[in-house]
């Protein structure tokens, strides 16, 4: 547990214990964070059934009876302590003991245990591209080795049709922030949006000890990493064969079915208390209409299992952030798939937080354009920044600037020559560029994406801006207003809206039927 090991791969049905001999589940580690106060830690493991089972951390002693009933194929049952709240961040020791059929006691122990907040961070490649692939990536690993109370872990991508109590394979054990530990091996560990996010709260937070869990899988759709009741609840019920996009040659490319990622990659980590989770994904489910209420389920799910597997412990509502899809072609002109599905990332509404799901935030990244690399920009410190200020806003409940430009309310008359939005969000607007903004004035035929026709801004008042009605749609009754709805809607950081007071915080896409 002490060392790094490159690919490792822990094959659950090859961990076996010989006479009943306990052990710690095998993401429970040396070096890992376990969640701090005022939430109370949960530590388990398996061992003989029905067995006393004695922790010891602290100067304070736990005891439980392990379950009766077996939990695998090994014929193991489960024990689980769930500790009094942790404040102190440690170091610390955590002893188990239980006694053999022959009456010797074993002793288990867990070194260099730091409480903490801990942090799932899942998704598709965007959150499984590692460190090393982007900008700046020698001076970030390099750097690594100055947030000691960063804690990483990274899981195998092995799926499995049932859930599963432990994790099928592990990529990185937990390891302390290192060069090594964040600048593995490309695709392998660790996830650059996960590390970056972390390291920004973890600096915010006054160097608080922060454990990032990267389990996340590259082509994946939201289907593969939803519980059948979630998808249920969106009345999909199709299973098997799930395509996998394939983007780097060691990547597996085995079709999955649905619920395989959840079962296998998520439902572990359930009986781990958490602080809260983010999310990267979407380029997968890009034209997919079901995608805003297989999002929503999918956040209520996960908060729903580690709420009840947790006996109460894991905030039902914990907080849950995500990166808005960013770039895709390199030609400005194609609309696809990405700009509805932007815009169903955030329920439907145009923004978070909202009224759909609480305690939902995210990053906007549709003008971190990286043409060399298309739908993988290598520009993931932005990422980070905006993810984590969001974070600190929702999550934590820190008085910091965390969004761009919201639109208030959008302003038509029939027949009038502008069209005035009012915003929100933000105590100033920066007009960056007159462009972005297009309206359509063709009916039902607005469903074609070549009938929409730009619209400039004119004017800018405080918080509302004032676009012009092109002349051909003079006299005619505006269907539809949008903006930045693109794959690729602009260059580097030159949307039209961002934030006065902080120039990396960008206004959403945005639409609205008239």
């Amino acid at each position: 547990m002490n060392s790094i090991t490159v690919g490792l791969l822990l094959v659950f049905t090859l961990i076996t214990q010989c006479n009943g001999v306990p052990r710690f589940a095998n993401y429970l580690q040396d070096h890992m964070v376990l969640q701090r106060a005022p939430q109370r830690a949960v530590v388990w493991g398996f061992g003989d059934a029905s067995k006393l089972t004695t922790l010891r951390m602290n100067n304070k002693i736990y005891t439980t009876m392990s379950r009766s009933e077996p939990a695998n194929e090994q014929g193991e049952s489960i024990w689980s302590v769930t500790l009094d709240a942790v404040s102190d961040e440690g170091p610390y020791d955590i002893h188990v003991s239980q006694p053999l059929a022959n009456g010797s006691l074993v002793n288990i122990i867990l070194r260099d245990v730091l409480f903490g907040d801990v942090w799932i961070c899942s998704g598709q490649s965007n959150m499984q591209m590692t460190v090393s692939l982007i900008f700046n990536a020698t001076e970030e690993i390099a750097n690594a080795a100055k947030y000691p109370k960063i804690r990483v872990f990274t899981a195998s991508l092995l799926p499995s049709a049932v859930p599963v109590e432990e994790l099928l394979g592990i990529d990185l054990q937990w390891s302390v922030a290192s060069p090594s530990s964040v600048g593995g091996p490309d695709w392998k560990y660790m996830s650059a949006v996960c590390w970056l996010y972390g390291r920004m709260i973890h600096e915010s937070l006054g160097g608080r000890p922060i454990g990032l869990i990267a389990t996340s899988w590259g082509g994946t759709p939201i289907e593969v990493w939803m519980p059948p009741k979630a998808l249920q609840e969106c009345n999909d019920t199709t299973s098997t064969n799930v395509a996998i996009q394939s983007y780097a040659e060691t990547m597996p490319t085995a079709p999955l079915n649905n619920s395989d990622l959840f079962n296998a990659m998520i439902y572990p980590f359930t009986r781990m208390v958490i602080y809260g989770s983010i999310w990267y994904q979407g380029e997968a489910n890009a034209g997919n209409p079901t995608y805003a209420c297989k999002f929503e389920k999918m956040i209520q799910y996960w908060r729903q299992t580690w709420n009840e597997r947790t006996q109460g412990i894991t905030d039902i509502q914990f907080p849950f952030g995500f990166v808005q899809l960013s770039t895709f072609t390199n030609d400005s002109s194609v609309v696809g798939g990405f700009p509805m599905l932007r815009w169903q990332q955030t329920f439907n509404v145009g923004y978070v937080p909202n009224d759909v799901v609480p305690k939902v935030f995210m990053a906007v990244a549709l003008d971190l354009r990286d043409d060399p690399n298309n739908i993988h920009p290598r520009t993931k410190h932005d990422v980070g920044y905006r993810l984590s200020r969001a974070g600190l806003a929702v999550a934590y409940g820190q008085a910091v600037e965390f969004q761009g430009p919201i639109v208030k309310n959008v302003l038509y008359t029939a027949g009038s020559q502008t069209v005035n939005i009012v915003y929100t969000g933000v105590s100033n607007i920066e007009l960056r560029n007159p462009a972005g903004f297009e309206v359509c004035c063709q009916g039902s035929q607005c469903s074609n994406d070549a009938l929409w026709v730009p619209s400039a801004v004119t004017t800018r008042a405080g918080l509302t801006l004032t676009l012009a009605i092109p002349s051909s749609c003079s006299g005619k009754q505006l269907y539809g207003l949008r903006y930045l709805w693109r794959e690729t809607p602009c260059l580097f950081k030159e949307a039209a809206l961002y934030s006065a007071t902080d120039a990396n915080l960008p206004s959403p896409p945005y639409m609205k039927i008239f």
